[in-house]
């Protein structure tokens, strides 16, 4: 299943998005479960040399226990400055937004998104 995450600070999302993709790189499970890319949601323009990375794609794989990535989110927002908001949205258009302030807060939102999936892992990492 492919993820897709957002920031709801456009003007350092970049820079936030990279601080997040390098944090859950660092999770064993996540390494071991998970496929991380950075990239932009708008095409290029013809001729530029790049547009602005604004969103986290995961690939999950089948075994990626859901309190890992939701544990990893929480902790990293803990971290920062200011409290972003974390949305994660589906392939299939469903979305959740992490806002929690507790591990166990983030831990439900995630898995509202990713245990109501029917089971699609196609694309999903081995």
């Amino acid at each position: 299943m492919e993820i897709v995450i957002r920031l709801d600070e456009p003007k350092q999302a970049e820079e936030e998005l990279r601080s997040l993709y390098t944090w859950l790189l660092s999770e064993p499970e996540l390494r071991r479960h998970a496929r991380l890319s950075l990239a932009s949601s708008r095409a290029p323009e013809p001729g530029a040399q790049g547009d602005m990375i604004d969103v986290l794609s995961l690939v999950l794989g089948t075994g990626l226990n859901t309190g890992a990535l939701a544990l990893s989110i929480a902790t990293w927002r803990s971290t920062r400055p200011r409290q972003m908001t974390v949305t994660l949205e589906r392939s299939d258009g469903r979305s959740v937004t992490v806002t929690a302030t507790s591990p166990q807060e983030a831990q439900r939102a995630v898995e509202s998104l990713l245990d109501n999936d029917p089971g699609d892992a196609s694309g999903a990492p081995s």
